[in-house]
């Protein structure tokens, strides 16, 4: 897996490494070992779930709700690319619905996105190019996740989310470009 990959989706990533290292996890011990809300916690260890990366281990009651690695997948403790990639978009996609129908109970400030999309003729090196400069312009803001502190008064959660592919012709179309 790439380092870019793990930048993008440290909450999970990190997820994943603490129930690999200690097994079993509820939401609030993982926020407590990770510097992160229960909240958040218990919202990826639920997708992570629904994607099937995890499941819910074994408990007596209570409400206490803990997580382990899937037990029935060898791979689970370290997901593919390909499997990340598409959790990864799956939660993407998930998030953008929800802020599409709950946009309205938003601040006023912030009851507006920033969503664009663009068909660019590119080269292979001029998109990998485009990607880096994407990553530095994002930059500065990566370490406000894991310190706190380094947000500015109002700062929120946002996505950023890019994706650069080449468009691929459709069966059967003539005279569409080749990639």
């Amino acid at each position: 897996m790439t380092e870019d990959k793990l930048r993008e989706h440290d909450v999970r990533t990190a997820l994943l490494d603490l129930l690999a290292e200690v097994g079993v996890v509820t939401a609030t011990e993982a926020a407590s070992r990770l510097g992160y809300s229960s909240g958040l916690c218990s919202f990826h260890l639920r997708q992570l779930a629904r994607h099937g990366q995890i499941e819910e281990a074994p408990h007596t009651g209570g409400r206490a709700r803990p997580w382990r690695l899937r037990t029935d997948e060898p791979s689970a403790a370290e997901p593919s690319e390909d499997q990340f990639g598409d959790l990864a978009r799956g939660l993407e996609d998930e998030s953008w619905q929800r802020w599409l129908s709950r946009r309205d109970e938003a601040p006023d400030e912030w009851r507006h996105d920033e969503a664009f999309s663009a068909v660019a003729y590119l080269t292979p090196e001029e998109m990998s190019r485009v990607a880096d400069a994407v990553r530095q312009a994002l930059a500065p803001y990566q370490d406000r996740e894991q310190r706190p502190l380094a947000r500015p008064e109002g700062a929120r959660p946002v996505a950023l989310i890019s994706r650069l592919f080449p468009l691929l012709p459709e069966p059967g179309v003539d005279g569409a470009p080749d990639c």
